[in-house]
């Protein structure tokens, strides 16, 4: 997929510090997700003695990760990570916003790269559009907002 605009793609940096960003956010959910879990559990975050629970219990996790995500992304394509590094996901092709269906194949595409050490990540460095695997599989590109951008074209920040 061709990406929309000209303008330089965000560096490796800037997406990692805004993945650190929401990263922190996630895990803050995930612990308000896991005491909201123990009311139904006894005080237990799982019943350890069902590995049906433990597997449902990593689920639940995906999926509030999936609903802050995608609850951004769909919304105006910037989480709050994001937003501080001036970054916008946007679908390839159009610069408009992603469906719920493209934020699962971001996520999920994303969550592939992470489990890879990164690679969909470090891909960008190689890619000629400097695009990630998730971007690619997504049909959607990052974009850098806002800021204005020097002789480089990159933000200062």
């Amino acid at each position: 997929m061709t990406p929309v605009s000209d303008q330089p793609r965000p560096r490796l940096w800037r997406r990692l510090a805004a993945a650190g960003y929401d990263g922190l956010i996630v895990v803050a959910l995930w612990f308000l997700g896991t005491a909201l879990l123990q009311f139904f559990t006894r005080g237990e975050a799982v019943y350890t003695r069902n590995h049906e629970y433990e597997l449902l219990y990593q689920f639940y996790l995906l999926a509030i990760a999936f609903a802050f995500f995608g609850g951004f992304w769909t919304r105006d394509g910037r989480t709050l990570g994001m937003l501080a590094w001036r970054l916008k996901v946007v679908r390839s092709g159009s610069n408009g916003k992603i469906t719920w269906l493209r934020a699962l194949l971001r996520y999920l595409s994303a969550l592939l790269s992470w489990a890879l050490l990164g690679a969909g990540f470090w891909w960008s460095l190689l890619d000629t559009d400097g695009m990630t695997w998730h971007d690619r599989l997504s049909g959607t590109e990052l974009q850098m907002t806002g800021a204005s951008t020097g002789s480089s074209g990159q933000s200062p920040h």
